[in-house]
């Protein structure tokens, strides 16, 4: 191993790496953020002999944040219990088009792929604390089983099966719906949402299309998902009719185009969408205050992308 000094120059160009591992682990920027800070604590706090004998501190920092996020989505099963609606991850802006300020760093260091969209952050929910680490760390980053053993505290082979049953939650995959086709639906929606014109959102919607809605509690949103295109039409209608002054913009939302509601110079919610067919088959929005820091900036952003 190198001077004590290369070591610590290792360690802190691990972080935007660890960031990345920590969100799709917990899909929440700010619990990911303080899983990173813990293990830098946790490799600092280690005698200078100690950090010398590790001959790789990525991996040695990899395996710690997998382990506290094991931790976190552990503890994390009995608050969402407790939490008022349903629970959806923090969405993350896309970085097109506004000066970065204050609050964006981390959204930044994000690398926006197909493991980021909300509607694969939703199916890594449905797994246990130990699937979603052993398929993350496998399928998404290629860590092999062996370090992975290391993180859960079981054989290889016993991380491997954990990765194969999780395979088994997300399914079939079905042909990647292209940005330009998927914003070419979102802007329909947005522009017949804009109007309340009802037939218009029914028609864009698949029939069995869910809508999910997470206001923590804090603001209000329905409680339980709306299903069914019209029942979804309606509901976004009234929004719209009891918001006067509410703006809709078309702006990248985990990677992929989605729209952002602002009223009054502030972010109020954020929808992602999943399109398949041309039709919107999920809408996922977040209301929740607290999952919306990271688009403050957009509350006094100029025009959305592709506007100009």
């Amino acid at each position: 191993m190198g001077t004590a000094g290369t070591s610590t120059d290792e360690t802190a160009g691990e972080r935007r790496q660890l960031i990345n591992v920590a969100y799709r682990l917990l899909g929440s920027l700010a619990e990911a953020e303080d899983a990173v800070q813990e293990a830098y604590a946790r490799w600092y706090a280690l005698p200078r002999s100690r950090q010398e004998e590790i001959v790789s501190p990525g991996a040695w920092l990899t395996t710690v944040t997998g382990r506290i996020c094991l931790d976190v989505l552990g503890s994390a099963r009995a608050r969402r219990e407790r939490y008022v609606g349903a629970w959806l991850p923090e969405p993350l802006p896309g970085r097109a088009g506004w000066d970065h300020g204050p609050g964006t760093d981390l959204a930044d260091q994000m690398v926006l792929d197909e493991s980021v969209t909300m509607a694969f952050l939703v199916v890594l929910e449905s797994m246990t604390p130990a699937e979603r680490v052993a398929f993350v760390l496998h399928d998404v980053f290629r860590y092999p089983f062996a370090e992975i053993a290391d993180v859960l505290g079981r054989t290889p082979a016993a991380c491997k099966q954990l990765a194969a049953s999780a395979r088994r939650r997300v399914g079939v995959a079905r042909p990647p719906v292209t940005a330009a086709r998927q914003a070419d639906v979102v802007r329909h929606v947005k522009e017949a949402w804009e109007t309340k014109d009802i037939a218009a959102l029914v028609g864009l919607l698949d029939p069995a299309a869910v809508m999910t809605a997470d206001g923590g509690g804090i603001v209000s949103a329905a409680l339980r998902p709306v299903e069914g295109a019209a029942p979804i039409a309606r509901y976004m209608a009234a929004l719209t009719g009891r918001a006067p002054g509410l703006e809709l913009l078309e702006w990248p939302v985990n990677g992929v185009p989605g729209l952002v509601v602002r009223q009054a110079g502030a972010v109020t919610a954020v929808a992602s969408f999943d399109v398949a067919d041309g039709r919107v088959t999920r809408i996922w929005v977040v209301r929740n205050p607290e999952k919306l820091r990271p688009w403050a900036r957009l509350g006094e952003a100029h025009e959305p992308p592709g506007t100009a």
